[in-house]
């Protein structure tokens, strides 16, 4: 165990409000002292008994469950008790105000899987995992968080980290055997095992994107000209009446959100006003909503009425640059054009109807693809963006490694670079990472976990 803190901390991890059961965790040293006190006797590891627990007074608060994991064989390393008490606000509070008055204090939000990864019972990855479990929104989203969980995300990461320890040896080996009959780096198997290692990134890349999207979602804005169908499109994807379609422009006048999910893949969805000049004030704090939300998508679909169609680039004149916009022309039931999907100059364009559903299948299909989203991959874990941050680093690293090799010859600058690529990798799973890191992962952790 890490000597990193001698305070025994405590919480109720079970959620707020009234239930059967109610959970009190307790960790630390003086767990011992809490089962002689509030128990009124010992109790063997690993054994479920069915106590009362006492005030300070002897009286008895109530009657539960209590449950010992003795250090080091427990989820955060140290002695932890768990107590399993009805689940009225009131006596857990009681209860919990017993235990706090033994010498224990309040845990933070987090701290239990905190102290689980200072022990070495888990790594960084497996940390995040938790929280992704508790809050996962899909079935598939939880299964990934599980895989991460039992450590599939933290095996691969490891894996490579070996390799680039192995490839290091080798390089830093020719340097510092320059002057001798020795040339590894000439002889071509450290450029075959670094094509190889950036392959394997590159794999785990896609992976993890497909984690981080099953995580956090994408966020899809619908905008385009008053009465394009965006509302429409709304309502169609969500499967209920979330927006109110007229036949007046202007009718949506401030942002409507919708969680949805296709195939288990989720989607914040949003349906702004119509972009147009001119309005009244209410509708142009709208359009300004509107535009607020197309800089912070991470895809645009562009809805244009195809009874209508002509040049709507005037309309992303102020969008970012590297925005991806897909142009659904819709209404084609009333034109007669054949639902599809182009590849044009401009970008991805699907001619649809919301109103038959022509084409809505191939809107689907493509914002599966565009998330690089498969839910038949029974390999995917849980991924946080800063895993996919670490990735890429890791990746650049590599790759402009072999080219230093390929290039120049330069065997101190390959060094250096796989030296950066495995500091980026141990921050995934914590081998290498700094104390801000750490309070900005387990301060969004709920308490009692």
């Amino acid at each position: 165990m890490t000597d990193f803190t001698q305070e025994t901390i405590a919480a109720i991890a079970t959620p707020a409000g009234k239930g059967g059961v109610g959970v009190i965790r307790v960790s630390g040293k003086r767990v011992s002292v809490i089962i002689e006190l509030v128990l009124g006797r010992p109790i063997e590891a690993r054994k479920a008994y069915f106590l009362p627990f006492f005030d300070r007074d002897g009286s008895i608060l109530d009657s539960g469950i209590a449950l010992f994991f003795p250090a080091p064989r427990s989820f955060t390393g140290e002695d932890v008790l768990e107590l399993q008490a009805h689940g009225s606000p009131v006596i857990l509070d009681l209860l919990l105000q017993r235990i706090l008055s033994l010498g224990v204090r309040m845990a933070r939000p987090g701290e239990f899987s905190e102290r689980s990864f200072l022990n070495d019972k888990i790594d960084l990855a497996q940390a995040e995992a938790i929280a992704d479990l508790i809050e996962s929104s899909t079935i598939q989203a939880a299964r990934s968080a599980q895989r991460s969980l039992q450590g599939d995300f933290s095996r691969l990461v490891n894996t490579l980290i070996d390799e680039l320890i192995h490839l290091r040896m080798y390089v830093e080996a020719a340097i510092d055997f320059v002057d001798e009959d020795i040339n590894f780096l000439s002889e071509g198997a450290i450029h075959v095992e670094l094509s190889q290692l950036l392959q394997r990134l590159k794999q785990i890349q896609r992976t993890a994107r497909q984690g981080c999207v099953l995580r956090d979602g994408l966020t899809v804005v619908i905008a385009g000209r008053p009465n394009a169908g965006k509302s429409s499109l709304l309502n169609l994807l969500s499967g209920r009446d979330a927006a109110i379609v007229t036949e007046f422009e202007g009718t949506t006048r401030d942002l409507l959100r919708e969680f949805i999910q296709i195939d288990g893949m989720p989607l914040h969805v949003i349906d702004t006003a119509g972009l147009r000049e001119g309005g009244d004030f209410i509708e142009k704090e709208g359009i300004r909503r509107a535009r607020e939300a197309i800089n912070h998508a991470d895809l645009v679909l562009l809805m244009i009425d195809d009874r209508q169609a002509g040049n709507d680039d005037d309309l992303m004149l102020d969008w970012p640059s590297n925005l991806p916009v897909v142009r659904l022309r819709n209404k084609i039931d009333l034109t007669g054009r054949e639902y599809r999907k182009l590849e044009t100059d401009s970008g991805v364009e699907i001619s649809m109807s919301v109103k038959t559903g022509a084409g809505v299948g191939i809107l689907r299909q493509y914002l599966k693809q565009f998330a690089g989203y498969d839910n038949g991959a029974g390999d995917v874990f849980i991924a946080r963006r800063r895993h996919l941050d670490a990735l890429a680093r890791a990746d650049e690293a590599v790759a402009n490694g072999l080219w230093q090799l390929e290039k120049n010859n330069a065997a101190e600058l390959l060094a250096e670079d796989l030296r950066l690529a495995q500091s980026a990798l141990s921050e995934i799973t914590g081998a290498f990472t700094t104390e801000d890191l750490l309070d900005r992962v387990f301060g969004s952790f709920c308490i009692g976990k």
